[in-house]
C-alpha cells in the first residue's frame, strides 16, 4: 500500500498559481508545490488545516509539497498523481473480476493515452481511465470540479474501444472517506456527464 513520509501540518495562505502555494508550517511561510493543477477552490480557501510532505531533496525548487486539506472532519488527498498508483493496486490484485497477466501504464489507442492497458487471463486486452475526485458535498462525491475537454474525449474513446471489443474501464478514485456514491458533476460539465451515459451505453464499466 503506498504511504507518504515526511508529514507535517500546515495552514493554507494563498495559491499564486496552478503550482505553488504559499503555506504556514510551523509559524514560518513557506512556498510549498501544490500536486493537483485543477481549481481545488472548494479545498483550498484560506486558513484551511492542510497537510505537506516534506521533501530532503536538495535540488528540489519548493521543500514541501501539498498533499491534503481538512474540509469539515474530512481529510482529502489532493495528489493527482496517487489514484493511479491505487488504481494499479486495484487492477493487479484483482479489482477488475480478474488477474491480469499483464498490466502497462500509459497506452496509446488512437488519439488517446489510457492510465493502464491490462490483458486477462485468456490475453483478452482492455484499457482503464482513472479519475481521481476530489469534489464533495454532503457526502457525495462529483466529478469534474472544473469543465475537461480531455475528460469527454477519454470518454469518447473508451466508448469506441468497448464497441470494437476491448475490455473498458473507468475508475473514479475518490481521495476521501466516507461517501455515500460518486456522480457526474452535471452542473459544471454537463457535456461530461452526457459522455458518461454514452460510455455506459456501449459497455464502459464505469467503478467507483
Amino acid at each position: 500500500m503506498f504511504r507518504y513520509d515526511n508529514m507535517t501540518p500546515g495552514i493554507f495562505l494563498r495559491r499564486p498559481n496552478r503550482f505553488v502555494a504559499h503555506v504556514c508550517i510551523a509559524g514560518r511561510e513557506e512556498i510549498c508545490h501544490v500536486k493537483n493543477t485543477g481549481r481545488c477552490r472548494e479545498l483550498l480557501t484560506p486558513h484551511a488545516a492542510i497537510w505537506c510532505q516534506r521533501h530532503d531533496d536538495p535540488h528540489r525548487k519548493t521543500a514541501f509539497s501539498l498533499i491534503a486539506v481538512v474540509k469539515g472532519d474530512r481529510l482529502i488527498n489532493m495528489d493527482s498523481q496517487v489514484p493511479n498508483r491505487v488504481a494499479m493496486e486495484y487492477v493487479t490484485a484483482g479489482g477488475l473480476g480478474f488477474l491480469p497477466r499483464t498490466v502497462r501504464t500509459e497506452q496509446s489507442y488512437g488519439q488517446s493515452r489510457f492510465d493502464l492497458y491490462v490483458e486477462d487471463e485468456d490475453g483478452c486486452p482492455g484499457f482503464v481511465e482513472v479519475k481521481g475526485v476530489t469534489l464533495e458535498k454532503d457526502n457525495v462525491a462529483y466529478f469534474p470540479d472544473a469543465p475537461t475537454e480531455r475528460g469527454r474525449k477519454h470518454l469518447r474513446h473508451l466508448a469506441q474501444a468497448a464497441r470494437e471489443g476491448y475490455r473498458a474501464y473507468l475508475l473514479f478514485v475518490v481521495q476521501m472517506e466516507d461517501i455515500l456514491r460518486v456522480e457526474p458533476n452535471r452542473k459544471t460539465d454537463p457535456e461530461f456527464a452526457a459522455a458518461l451515459q454514452e460510455a455506459a451505453d456501449a459497455g464502459v464499466e464505469i467503478r467507483a
